[in-house]
């Protein structure tokens, strides 16, 4: 298993990709979480509330939620970033597959 990380401008946004994400069994759950963020951006700092996804997937998807998020992203610069799991529960394992096949 796979985790990836990724901010959004909003809820609604969030939302539609972890949908999109879901629909095309990119991904078998999608955890949302309220967020604010402290960043530099073209020589300023900003504060900002953003809206965080961890997605949980298998590696050989990671490909396909990345172009996804690419496409659909209001950011023209998005966090994508991947965790990789080194231990896995087998009933969880079991039903994450399941969902992506």
């Amino acid at each position: 298993m796979v985790l990836i990380y990724t901010t959004c401008q909003n809820t609604e946004e969030a939302k539609k990709l972890g949908r999109l994400i879901i629909e095309k069994k990119l991904a078998a759950c999608v955890n949302i979480y309220p967020i604010e963020s402290i960043y530099s951006w073209k020589g300023a700092l900003k504060e900002d509330k953003e809206t965080a996804l961890l997605i949980k997937t298998i590696e050989v998807k990671l490909q396909g939620i990345e172009d996804l998020i690419q496409s659909n992203h209001s950011y023209s610069v998005p966090c994508i970033a991947v965790i990789d799991v080194k231990r896995i529960n087998r009933a969880y394992k079991e039903w994450l597959v399941q969902c992506i096949e």
